[in-house]
This record gives structure tokens, C-alpha cells and sequence, in this order.
């Protein structure tokens, strides 16, 4: 391989020949090398936006020439179309402010912006310089939590909640679909008084509502940029004016209503923001455990289970189970939520690890909350195309839950008393018998009586024709 040499305040590094990368990036590859994990792109993506509208709002300013604005500009565009990725290589796991993943943008940008202004790499003065030009008014302790939050509000906007969306849409639909579907209730894991299968969808629709309204509650603290708090917050080194200027630009660009963080001090020490984001997913992640559970064993079957709703059937389940099938999306859309809930408590331990003026633990905490949100919105929608869209009721073994439980005898409490219900509902199960025989030997009720009391239409607090 070729190389060039580059160099910064600690001397020269040698760095592929054709690589835009200069010194820091290779130092920092060269001196992490702890994982597979890299610098999720989307906090590339977003630092692009970010130097975009650092550099207009520097020239705004009056601190940067505006042709050097426009080069950077455009280096900026060309990051944004996806041809550079492989100029960002470094890991997650290195600097917990993320200076070196600033610095590896600083000097792609650089680099690049000098060969389209028709120089060549090993230049030895060149047309930006990483840290004077596409750095300038900026620190990596206020670039990288406003790349966070840029990143987190757009996976959030353009993944997570729309997916969601989806699925609650289809469950909804189900459950207006099955609201006279009546079925038997079950609480503790035993039988319970009865429902209607439309009832039972309609509380997971609940679930998701309030679980989006969290989401989108976080995104309020996540539109708060930290850009122009410089290196501790006070803004050191930063024109007048440029943390409103540079929100404004970066909102333009984005289409999102970003603004200046209102105490830069929060937004350079903590994280709270993320933190905040990460519970909602956290608990978006604990309805749809409970949401796919519920499915999982309501389907369970085909013939010693539950069984009282068919599932689509994608795939054989078993290598030695002939014309055995699994519910795979269940399967796969719980072990996200797994995943979500144990990236939280990463980003939990992360938000909280934050020392006086500076959180260290960015790079990671982001790195979790983008693999939480993409995880969740694929995984949402993957089990509303797969699954939750095909699901119909078993009718036959509705039917026969509903007639053979116990639990019916709920109706008769305000007729002839909770004991005299009790005595009807065991001696049922005992003698393996009807609660009308049951009823009817016992000589609380006749024939009729226990017709017109136990009716399961009238037990599910809907008018059911």
C-alpha cells in the first residue's frame, strides 16, 4: 500500500495514499482497535449537516471567508450521498467525547475540499485546514452532542415512528375488525370472565399510543443543540450570534425545528436528552414484549395450545419436525426488545457517568440509542408485514373456550351471591359437568333462569347483536 505522510501537533503520521483521512483519524484507528463496531452513519450524516451550517453561519459571522463556506459546503453534499463512507473509519469505542470522530470529518472535509479546488493530497499547504476553517467556532464537546441529537431526532422521525405507526394502524384495524369476536378472558394465566377478541387488540393499540406519545414527547429536549457552548459552555472562541445563526441553518437544511440549546452548560455535561429518548424507546419496547407475548401464546398450537388465532406461516420451524411452523416474527421483534432494554440500561449508566463539565461516554451512548430506534422501526414493521396483517381468529377454538369455562358463573354474583357461585363453578370442575347442570343439580337456578343470566354477549360491556 501507498502512503502519504500528514501531520498535526504531535508530528507526522503516515496515512494511505488514498484516503482523504489525515493525521488524528489514523492515530486514533491505529490506537483503538477494539471492536467491529464503527461510528454509526448517521452521526457522520449528521455531522455533515452540522459543518454545512457552521460554515455559512461562520461566514454570516464574518470569521470565515465564504468561498472556503461554499467548498466545505459542497464536500459536505458529496458526504451526504453516501460515496464517502468509507473515509469514516473509526470505531465507537475510542475518545468518550467523540473528538476523534470530529476530527476524522474535519479532515475528510478538508482534504477533499482541497482536491476539488484542484489540489492534491500531499500538498503541503492546502485549500482548508481541518481544525482553523471547517472546525472554526467549534469544539468536539459541542459538535458531538449536536450530531447526537440531530442523528437520534431523525431515525426517531424517519424510522422508528412511522414503522410504529404502521403496526398500531393494523392493529387498530384488527381490532375494529374482531370487536364482536367474544372470547374468554384470562387473568394469572386462568380463565377470566369474558371479552371480545377487538377488546383485547384495542388495549395493544392503547399501548402504542401512549408508547408514540412518549416518543414524541422526547422530541422537544432532543431539538435542543449544544453548538456554540465552544469547550465547557461559555462559548469560548464563538462569534456573537452563531449558536442562534448556525441552529437556524441547521434546522433549514434538515426541515426539523432544531434551536440553540437554552443552557449550553446541560448540554455539553450531560445527556439527558438521549437518556430521555432511549426510556421512551425502552418503554415502546416493553409494550411491544408484552403486545408480541400475548400473540405468541395466543396462537400457540396448532392443535395442544391455545390456539384461538391463526398466524401467518412464512417458514418450516423445526429440521426435524416435519410440517412443524414457529412464530418467528414474535421471536425475532421480542429479542429486540430485549435488545432495546439492555441498551438502555448502557445509556442509562452512560447519562449518569457524566463528570462536571463534560459527558464522556457520547460515542457510546449514541451508538446504542441508534441501533434501539432502527432496531425497534424495522422490527415493527417487519412484524406488522409478516404477521399482525394476517392474523384471523380461530373461531372453533374461541367457541369452545368460551362455553367451557368456569368463569362464565361472574354473571351470577348479583343474582344468587358470590358463594352460591362459587359452589356452582367447583362443583363443575370437580365433576367434570356444565355450570347450567351444575347449577340446575344444585337447585339455584333452572334451566331458563341460567340462560337468561349467563349470557357471554351480555358480559363484555358491548351491545353484541
Amino acid at each position: 500500500m501507498d502512503y502519504r505522510t500528514e501531520h498535526d501537533t504531535m508530528g507526522e503520521v503516515k496515512v494511505p495514499s488514498d484516503k482523504y483521512w489525515g493525521a488524528q483519524t489514523q492515530r486514533s484507528k491505529d490506537n483503538f482497535k477494539i471492536g467491529s463496531n464503527l461510528m454509526p452513519i448517521e452521526i457522520i450524516y449528521a455531522f455533515a449537516i452540522l459543518k454545512k451550517a457552521a460554515a455559512f453561519a461562520n461566514s454570516e459571522c464574518g470569521v470565515l471567508d465564504i468561498e472556503k463556506a461554499k467548498l466545505i459546503s459542497k464536500v459536505c453534499d458529496e458526504i451526504l450521498t453516501g460515496s464517502m463512507n468509507s473515509e469514516f473509519p473509526l470505531v465507537v469505542w475510542q475518545t468518550g467525547s467523540g473528538t476523534q470522530s470530529n476530527m476524522n470529518v474535519n479532515e475528510v472535509i478538508a482534504n477533499k475540499g482541497h482536491v476539488m479546488n484542484g489540489g492534491k493530497l500531499d500538498d503541503e499547504k492546502k485549500s482548508l485546514h481541518p481544525n482553523d476553517d471547517v472546525n472554526k467556532s467549534q469544539s468536539s464537546n459541542d459538535t458531538f452532542p449536536t450530531a447526537m441529537n440531530i442523528a437520534a431526532y431523525k431515525i426517531l422521525m424517519e424510522k422508528t415512528i412511522p414503522k410504529a405507526e404502521k403496526l398500531r394502524n393494523t392493529l387498530y384495524e384488527k381490532s375494529v375488525k374482531f370487536m364482536e369476536v367474544i372470547k374468554i378472558g384470562r387473568t394469572h394465566f386462568m380463565d377470566a370472565t369474558p371479552l371480545t377478541l377487538g377488546q383485547e387488540f384495542s388495549g395493544y393499540v392503547s399501548q402504542l399510543d401512549h408508547g408514540l406519545k412518549t416518543v414524541r414527547n422526547s422530541l422537544e429536549h432532543l431539538s435542543e443543540l449544544a453548538i456554540g457552548g465552544s469547550a465547557v459552555g461559555t462559548g469560548i472562541n464563538v462569534p456573537p450570534d452563531y449558536d442562534k445563526i448556525v441552529a437556524k441553518k441547521i434546522s433549514e437544511l434538515t426541515g426539523i425545528p432544531f434551536k440553540t440549546a437554552s443552557n449550553k452548560f446541560e448540554s455539553l455535561a450531560s445527556n439527558d436528552a438521549i437518556v430521555e429518548a432511549s426510556g421512551a424507546l425502552k418503554t415502546l419496547a416493553v409494550s411491544l414484549m408484552k403486545i408480541a407475548n400475548d400473540i405468541r401464546m395466543l396462537s400457540s398450537g396448532p392443535r395442544s395450545g391455545i390456539g384461538e388465532i391463526y398466524i401467518p406461516e412464512n417458514e418450516p420451524g423445526s429440521s426435524i419436525m416435519p410440517g412443524k411452523v414457529n412464530p418467528t416474527q414474535v421471536e425475532a421483534i421480542t429479542m429486540v426488545c430485549a435488545q432495546v432494554i439492555g441498551n438502555d440500561t448502557a445509556i442509562c449508566i452512560g447519562g449518569m457517568s457524566g463528570h462536571f463539565e463534560l459527558n464522556v461516554y457520547k460515542p457510546m451512548m449514541i451508538f446504542n440509542f441508534l441501533n434501539s430506534a432502527g432496531l425497534i422501526g424495522d422490527a415493527c414493521e417487519s412484524f406488522n408485514d409478516n404477521c399482525v396483517i394476517g392474523i384471523e381468529p380461530n373461531m372453533e377454538s374461541i367457541n369452545r373456550n368460551v362455553e367451557n369455562s368456569l368463569m362464565l358463573v361472574t354473571a351470577l354474583n348479583t343474582h344468587i351471591g358470590y358463594e352460591n357461585a362459587a359452589k356452582i363453578a367447583k362443583k363443575a370442575h370437580k365433576e367434570n359437568k356444565t355450570l347450567r347442570q351444575a347449577a340446575i343439580e344444585l337447585g339455584l337456578l333452572s334451566d331458563k333462569e341460567f340462560s337468561e343470566k349467563v349470557d357471554p354477549k351480555k358480559m363484555v360491556g358491548i351491545n353484541i347483536k
